[in-house]
């Protein structure tokens, strides 16, 4: 798996958690779960996929990109 392929999954597992985000109180319990849970699936893709620390930064942007195009996918359809 590249590095790119990576990014995209990880992109793809914060888009359904940021739509959910975006629809419950701020810092409230479900909010914390919505950004919280994909994180260990993160963590292992990275581990399996055999890439190191260096590709933290990366995904943390994957991450934060799935999550803001999840909740704007969700304030897109409100409208």
């Amino acid at each position: 798996m590249s590095i790119i392929e990576l990014m995209l999954v990880v992109f793809l597992i914060n888009l359904p958690f940021g739509y959910w985000r975006c629809s419950v109180t701020k810092f409230s319990k479900q909010w914390m779960m919505a950004v919280h849970i994909p994180v260990p699936v993160i963590f292992l893709l990275r581990i399996f996929s055999g890439f190191g620390w260096t590709v933290i930064p990366l995904l943390m942007i994957s991450d934060f990109l799935g999550q803001f195009a999840g909740g704007k996918l969700r304030k897109f359809e409100a409208h």
